[in-house]
This record gives structure tokens, sequence and C-alpha cells, in this order.
């Protein structure tokens, strides 16, 4: 079995979703590992929403494979590259959801990923009965799918290991914020500044500084270093480049800013940080 998936547009009557509701549905699918699957690293303009249903395999990110099972539910933020890896002997089986507006806030990363031991049943019983109301033909299809997802999106909510934001609920600063983040997360190995990030966001550079230290906890430029902090370390455990060439290639200044940067974030050097790394590999 390949993959079914369903899309959505706006219904004439306009109504998607409820009032305060968080993300719109643009799409269900429904996949099974098959020969012809492309496991590729890939992004998407919207977030999705992956629920293990099952077999073995593993989720793929630019900072490396975190392996899933039945039960798991992965949250990937829109435009952060990702994949999914079966294992040959257990297929992978998955239903996907593409939800417009939907954020997680998972840090550098952008994706979060729980094991639901409670409730599962129930969110299961949910995604059928969405693809069932996708596959027909129905008057009212997309209102009953869009109030399953508000249904399936407050369950997740409840658990204490994931934190779930919606851009159409908050006010225009934290749209902007998203916005900005969402293109450091795109860009990240280009020569950014605060002024370029405020231009392309239409909002003072001391405005975006403010909120967007409110939304996440950290400046721009400080979420910017993390970022490549982070794509750093997967150069650092997966190539042959050398310290010099990564701090090239992530947009640092210098190699001396590129040290000072991870030793900070990471409380130890580079080098260190590959010869651990290529160490625990080799036993």
């Amino acid at each position: 079995m390949g993959t079914c998936q369903y899309t959505f547009q706006e219904e004439s009557s306009g109504v998607l979703s409820r009032p305060g509701g968080t993300g719109r549905l643009l799409y269900a699918s429904h996949t099974q590992y098959s020969q012809d699957w492309n496991s590729s690293l890939h992004t998407h303009g919207c977030a999705e929403v992956f629920f293990i249903t099952g077999g073995h395999g593993r989720f793929r990110t630019q900072q490396g494979d975190i392996p899933v099972t039945i039960r798991d539910v992965v949250i990937v933020n829109a435009n952060v590259p990702h994949t999914e890896v079966s294992q040959l002997e257990s297929p992978l089986e998955y239903t996907v959801l593409g939800v417009e507006g939907l954020g997680t806030l998972a840090g550098a990363e952008g994706y979060t990923m729980l094991h639901l031991h409670t409730g599962w049943e129930e969110l299961i019983l949910c995604l059928r009965l969405m693809l069932q109301e996708a596959a027909g033909a129905l008057p009212g299809r997309e209102t009953v799918c869009q109030n399953l997802l508000e249904v399936v999106l407050v369950r997740l909510g409840r658990q204490r290991d994931i934190v779930l934001s919606g851009e159409t609920a908050g006010p225009r600063s934290s749209r902007e914020c998203n916005l900005v983040r969402r293109y450091i997360d795109n860009h990240f190995k280009e020569n950014l500044t605060l002024e370029q990030l405020a231009e392309m966001a239409h909002i003072n550079k001391y405005h975006l500084a403010h909120t967007f230290q409110r939304e996440f906890r950290t400046s721009p430029i400080s979420y910017l270093i993390a970022r490549r902090i982070q794509e750093s370390r997967f150069l650092l455990r997966e190539t042959d480049h050398s310290i010099s060439q990564i701090a090239q290639i992530l947009g640092f200044s210098s190699l001396s800013y590129f040290s000072q940067s991870f030793r900070r974030l990471e409380g130890i050097s580079p080098n260190e940080y590959r010869r651990r790394h290529r160490k625990n590999d080799g036993e």
C-alpha cells in the first residue's frame, strides 16, 4: 500500500475553523512503506503532524536520525528539512496531517517528538474518521475534518512534553516573530543582521528584538547562532570538513567566533565534540 492523500480547499461559506482555533487543515494522508518510497530530505510550507500507526523506522532531519515506532507523534514546523526512513522487515506506517498556522516551540531543531502512553486509541479514532470524511464527497466534509483537527490538537496540547503555538490565534507581533524564526531556519547560513530581519518582517528592529525575546526567550541573533551551532554538530559528526571549513559554511565571520560560540552553547570545543563522537561511533 502506498499513499492516500486528501487535500482541502476553503468552503464557500468560509467556515473552516472556530474562533480561537489553532491551525487550518490543508491535507490528510495515510502512508505505508513501499518500494518507491522517497527518503530524501524535503520541506513543506506548513507544519506536519505524524502519527506512527505501525512498523518501525527513523525520522531524519539535518541533525540526525531518531527511531520511531507505533504510538509516537512527531510534529515538524514549516520549512524544516525532514524525511522518514522505514525498516524493511517492519514497514513503517503513519498518518500525517498538513496544518497551516501551527508550530511547536521546539528550539532550533524545529520539531518535537513524544510517545503517547494514554489517549492513543481516541486520537486514532479521530484520524480514521477524518480520513473517512475526507475520502467522501458529502457536504461539510472540510468543516468536520477541521473540527476533528482541533480535537486532536487539544488532546496533544495536554501532553506535558509539548507546546503548540498557533499563528492564527496570536497577535500580529507573534506572527511576525514566527516569520522571522522560520526565515532564520531557512537562511541561517547567510550573513543575516537584525536590520535585515526587521526589514524582511516590515517592523522596527527594536520592536522585533523585544517581541522575539518575549515570544521565544532569546534574541533573533542568539537564535541564529544556536541554529548554526545545531547544524555544526551534524557537520562535525557526519563529515570530514575542517573546523575552519564548517565555520565558513555556516556563515561565521571567523574561526575564533565559531569556536567561542560553540563552547558557550555546548560546553566543549568543536574539536573535542568531534573527537568524542568519532570515538563513540567506533565503539
